[in-house]
């Protein structure tokens, strides 16, 4: 915990000299004698108001580029893609300087970022890779591939399959199996839905393949398991139906992988009132106020904090940087493909947290108010 501690702050002290950095340039001279950019409309797309952990990322941007002197624009779309690229031709009508957005579907902004190309104003995609356009010049976001191999690696530890995070093979108390677990991914629209499952497949399939885990539902592609705009509601059907369909004959459900703790609240409701009252291993992400309680109810297991305060200062600085005709900090030039060109991007870690933990990480960090959790 001391090494992911110091591995936490030297993240935080690493975003936050990207930020200064930038915000340097903002009121210095350039090479010609001409003052820096430092003002104007920044342009903020947000999907949806429905989760808490959107609200904080629009919030956390418009603070920080209000403090290098821009002005925001910041929208929720609710979900919507039409409402999206409305707001977005929007933005770039009023003067928006530079877009930063993410993207309720990543592949249906190719028109509205040609516009702001031509209109000579960057975009930044925060968290949600945008797809299929060359009109995307960097990108902000997690380890998302690790994001799915903590989650996997989680729900194997509560359910003592491994020993420890640390571990890459079943070693656990319960390690010979066979243990019933059920998986969940986000929606198929999302670029983020597929790193976070393929990352947690890389580790639940070998032990799949070996039967010390056993899908009874037979559900194990992204296609048979996606939930569409990651809907709690459409997880807890889904839940309730592979609950009458396989589990009917007494057998129970051991763990479920699942990648946001809205779907895992939905998963906890179905499981609920199916008559469970020892809840399987349950995983999350996002470390919302309502998961972290559920997992001081014992209800949930864990779920991944992905610090979106930092987030929000790389993608600031980003576009301040931009602005300013400097190059961002990033330090991923390979991974993120978009279909059209290799985005260069910013990572920051994410880190497991359980009942072991979350007060130094959650609430120790400021992230969370130990009032909240009541």
């Amino acid at each position: 915990m001391f090494k992911k501690l110091l591995g936490f702050a030297a993240v935080a002290t690493a975003s936050a000299m990207v930020l200064a950095g930038c915000a340097s340039t903002a009121t210095e001279t350039t090479e010609g004698g001409e003052e820096a950019v430092a003002g104007g409309l920044i342009g903020v797309s947000m999907p949806t108001q429905s989760s808490t952990r959107w609200i904080s990322d629009g919030e956390s941007i418009k603070a920080e580029m209000e403090a290098q002197g821009f002005e925001v624009d910041l929208q929720y779309a609710e979900d919507d893609i039409p409402t999206q690229v409305a707001q977005l031709e929007g933005m770039l009508t009023k003067g928006a300087k530079a877009l930063i957005i993410a993207a309720i579907d990543g592949t249906q902004l190719t028109d509205v970022l040609q516009a702001a190309a031509d209109a000579g104003v960057p975009v930044i995609s925060y968290d949600r890779l945008i797809r299929d356009s060359a009109n995307v010049d960097y990108y902000a976001t997690f380890d998302n591939f690790k994001v799915g191999v903590q989650q996997a690696t989680s729900m194997l530890v509560g359910m003592g399959v491994y020993a420890t995070e640390d571990s890459t093979s079943a070693d656990g108390a319960n390690a010979a199996g066979p243990w019933n677990v059920e998986l969940f991914a986000g929606s198929l629209d999302d670029n983020n839905a597929f790193f976070f499952f393929n990352g947690a497949m890389s580790v639940l399939q070998p032990l799949i393949d070996s039967g010390v885990l056993v899908v009874k539902s037979g559900q194990t592609t992204i296609e048979q398991v996606a939930t569409l705009r990651w809907d709690g509601a459409v997880a807890q059907k889904r839940m309730e139906d592979i609950l009458v369909g396989n589990y009917a004959d007494g057998s129970i459900v051991n763990g479920v992988l699942s990648p946001y703790d809205g779907l895992s609240r939905g998963i906890i409701a179905a499981l609920t009132d199916a008559g469970y009252t020892d809840l399987p291993t349950i995983v999350g992400q996002d470390a919302e106020v309502l998961s972290v309680k559920a997992m001081l109810a014992g209800e949930q297991y864990s779920t991944i904090f992905k610090d979106t305060r930092e987030l929000a200062k790389v993608a600031a600085g980003m576009a301040v940087a931009i602005l300013n005709g400097t190059e961002p900090e990033i330090n991923d030039t390979t991974t993120y493909d978009n279909g059209v060109k290799v985005v260069p991007s910013y990572l920051l870690t994410p880190y497991i947290v359980t009942v072991d933990n979350y007060k130094e990480l959650l609430i120790d960090s400021g992230y969370i108010a130990e009032a909240d959790l009541g």
